[in-house]
């Protein structure tokens, strides 16, 4: 960057109203914590191991307070973001817009920061902002949209300069705008892949079978042992994962039978 100070945000260039930003490494930054954020979102949802989630919130909030309290170019997925797109011409957009939205990302790893991490607890909280979480970055990495940027326009009196794809400054009829035939033809494609989905889907694979003249061995199965009081107290289904019909998920990330 063009600053020389420890403690800046963004790059005051020349012929640019605003301190700003390379857009193509932020875009680059937040797929690669998509990518990691997904990653432990489904270890999560899918087989109950939380520890990745810990520890990708725990990552997540030091990324953030260094970009916003320090200096964008210390952060390092802004760092490994930049070395990607380092063959590439930089598109420079508007700092301070980015400096609010990447405060919103900031409030929700905080958020999830206690009960994740400290705390160790789940409950819907931590899957609504854990989606809040993917939905910003995914806008941003795969369409260029900083949701939170439309919303430091909604709030602040200055509007933002110096959007990707000249947002900001574009007026009137913009291109690549949705026609009737491209409508149609995304609704039938959608229409196919409902009606063929359940042929193509098929069934759970069969049994693996014998080596041949192998002799058909059981295979013993565990009993498992009777639950203890307490176990069941803390294995009992909370009312709120039974409205959201959330209990067997619940049972899976909280290790109960």
């Amino acid at each position: 960057m063009a600053h020389s100070s420890v403690f800046a945000f963004g790059e005051h260039r020349e012929g640019y109203p605003v301190p700003v930003l390379n857009e193509r490494a932020v875009r680059a930054a937040a797929g690669i914590l998509f990518a990691l954020a997904l990653a432990s979102f489904l270890n999560a949802w899918l087989v109950g191991n939380f520890q990745p989630t810990r520890v990708f919130v725990t990552a997540f909030l030091v990324d953030f307070a260094l970009r916003i309290f320090v200096n964008p170019r210390y952060a390092p997925s802004l760092i490994v973001g930049q070395w990607f797109v380092r063959g590439q011409q930089p598109e420079y957009v508007g700092a301070p817009q980015k400096r609010f939205a990447w405060a919103i990302g900031f409030g929700l790893a905080a958020t999830m920061f206690w009960p994740v991490v400290v705390r160790q607890v789940v409950g819907p909280l931590n899957l609504f902002v854990c989606l809040a979480c993917l939905t910003l970055l995914f806008f941003e990495t795969a369409f260029g949209i900083c949701i939170g940027c439309k919303v430091y326009n909604l709030l602040m009196p200055q509007r933002a300069q110096l959007c990707p794809g000249d947002a900001c400054e574009v007026r009137g009829p913009r291109g690549g705008s949705l026609t009737f035939t491209q409508g149609a033809i995304v609704a039938a494609f959608a229409a196919f892949t409902a009606a063929v989905a359940p042929q193509v889907a098929g069934t759970a694979p069969p049994q693996a079978a014998a080596l041949p003249g192998a002799p058909a061995a059981a295979v013993p199965q565990a009993v498992p042992a009777a639950p203890t009081t307490a176990e069941s107290e803390r294995c009992k289904v909370p009312e709120f994962a039974r409205k959201i019909g959330h209990e067997q998920q619940w049972k899976l990330h909280n290790n109960c039978p």
